[in-house]
C-alpha cells in the first residue's frame, strides 16, 4: 500500500526468524502500521535488506531472535553491509527494536542498541523484549508500535521530516 511521496510513511522492517515467533511479532507490527493508508511497509530478511532499503525508509524496525545470547546472524549481516556506506546518511532515523528471547535477551538488546547509536538512529520506544512464549498481549504491543511509528511520522514528531522541519525554522 502506497500513497504520494509527500504523505507516504515508509517503514523498513529488517528481521530474522527461525521458529516463526519473531515473524509473528513483525507481522503484528506491520498490521498496526498498515492501518494507516499512507503506510508503505517493506519487510526484508536481514540477508536481503541493503543500503538502498535503509536510505528509502522513514523509520526502521529491527526484529531479531536471541541466538546464543546475541542478535541473529542475518541481522548482524545487515549491519555489517550497511554501516560504513550509510555513515552520516541516516542520522536521526527513528527506529524500534523487537527481540524474541529464550534466555533473558539483554545482551542481544544491548548489542543492537549499541550499533544503532553508532548509526545515529533515534529510538522511538523502549524495545519490545519477549522472553518465552508469545502472548496475545505482546503481539498487541507490537501492533501498537506499528501504529505509533506511523502516527509519529505523520505528525513529524520524530525522524528525518522533523529534522528537515527543524532546519527550516532556523
Amino acid at each position: 500500500m502506497t500513497a504520494s511521496d509527500a504523505q507516504e510513511r515508509r517503514i523498513l522492517i529488517v528481521y530474522a526468524s527461525q521458529s516463526g515467533a519473531t515473524t509473528r511479532m513483525v507481522d503484528a507490527l506491520a498490521r498496526g502500521a498498515l492501518g494507516d493508508p499512507a503506510a508503505n511497509v517493506r519487510e526484508l530478511h536481514g540477508t536481503q535488506a541493503g543500503l538502498d532499503d535503509l536510505l528509502w525508509c522513514d523509520a526502521l524496525v529491527i526484529a531479531t531472535p536471541e541466538n546464543f545470547g546475541y542478535m541473529a546472524g542475518a541481522v548482524k549481516d545487515f549491519f555489517d553491509r550497511t554501516f560504513y556506506p550509510a555513515e552520516g546518511r541516516v542520522t536521526r532515523l527513528p527506529y524500534a527494536l523487537l527481540v524474541k528471547a529464550s534466555n533473558d535477551g539483554s545482551f542481544a538488546t544491548q548489542a543492537v542498541q549499541r550499533i544503532a547509536r553508532g548509526y545515529g538512529f533515534e529510538a522511538v520506544a523502549e524495545p519490545i523484549l519477549v522472553v518465552g512464549d508469545l502472548t496475545p498481549e505482546q503481539l498487541a504491543r507490537c501492533e501498537e508500535l506499528g501504529q505509533l511509528l506511523c502516527a509519529g511520522l505523520a505528525l513529524s514528531i520524530f525522524g528525518r521530516r522533523r529534522a528537515a522541519a527543524d532546519q527550516s525554522t532556523k
